[in-house]
């Protein structure tokens, strides 16, 4: 089952890398991983998106613990919230099909960040499904080019925001 954990760090050398260590040690895959300061500059939140059964998520949280510089450990899956993944799609664009184009990148939301003769580049950000969806309907045109971000995902409500304050 796919599982989204969210780490809160010191923003210190070395982390990143002691987080992916852990997992490639370990035999566990990461399948996207999205890292950034908080408001507090002396803080980063990685987003981990893997795959386990309870069991082996259970043990990465506990593994992610005893991390040195690691503060908080929590798997979001569970929890009411909002998950995101930003693309850049490149995609070929003719004058003829630049209408219809534009039509489905409406639809989705999407924005143009680039244009030449021959292709476009959208900007895309959506959930899983929304962005799959968007690309299977692009596909006919031509996909130059997938770029993505990675997902974050964030708990809704105040009472799920992590406390900095307080360790694992």
């Amino acid at each position: 089952m796919r599982h989204i954990i969210s780490v809160l760090v010191e923003n210190k050398f070395g982390v990143l890398s002691r987080v992916a260590g852990l997992f490639s040690g370990r035999g566990y895959n990461i399948e996207s991983l999205s890292v950034n300061t908080t408001h507090d500059p002396r803080f980063s939140v990685m987003t981990i998106v893997t795959s386990g059964d309870e069991r082996i998520i259970e043990q990465i949280i506990k593994q992610l613990r005893k991390l040195i510089n690691v503060i908080k450990v929590r798997d979001v899956t569970p929890m009411d919230h909002i998950e995101r993944e930003m693309m850049l799609v490149k995609v070929h664009a003719t004058s003829k099909t630049r209408p219809d184009i534009f039509n489905i990148i409406n639809t989705f939301r999407g924005k143009v960040v680039d244009i030449t003769g021959d292709s476009l580049i959208v900007e895309i950000t959506g959930t899983d499904d929304k962005n799959k969806a968007f690309i299977k309907v692009l596909e006919p045109y031509g996909i130059i080019e997938v770029i993505k971000t990675g997902f974050v995902a964030i708990a809704r409500g105040s009472k799920a925001t992590p406390d900095y304050s307080k360790t694992s």
